[in-house]
């Protein structure tokens, strides 16, 4: 295997863009892998809450399930525990979900997986 540095020695004597181009797309197709192995599995059944990332502020820090993903998987429904449920219904701000007073947990759809942060520990 080289080393780092007979790594930069090879790549400074490329002389073609294409060579560049080539490495730099290896390069960076390694570095996603990377992040993907360190990122958390997010699974239908896992408790989660809602980060302080996501654009709406009446959603942030609302905890309950996951359910099932879209199609992509980029984006996941969660079930609302009671008590996020209640807030979310009072929330002066939430111009976006109707809840009616009967409904104790209220499912949301379509949250960016970005935006959720896993609450528990996944099972081995």
């Amino acid at each position: 295997m080289l080393t780092t540095p007979e790594v930069r020695d090879h790549i400074r004597d490329l002389t073609d863009a294409k060579s560049l181009v080539a490495i730099q797309e290896a390069a960076t197709a390694r570095l996603l892998e990377l992040d993907a192995e360190k990122r958390p599995v997010i699974t239908p059944g896992r408790s989660a809450e809602i980060d302080s990332t996501i654009s709406r502020a009446c959603l942030r820090f609302l905890t309950g399930t996951v359910q099932q993903p879209n199609r992509t998987g980029r984006r996941f429904d969660i079930l609302l525990d009671e008590a996020s449920t209640k807030r979310l219904r009072s929330d002066q701000t939430n111009r976006w979900h109707t809840i009616p007073d009967d409904v104790e947990r209220f499912r949301l759809t379509g949250i960016p997986a970005g935006c959720i942060k896993l609450t528990d520990e996944a099972d081995s």
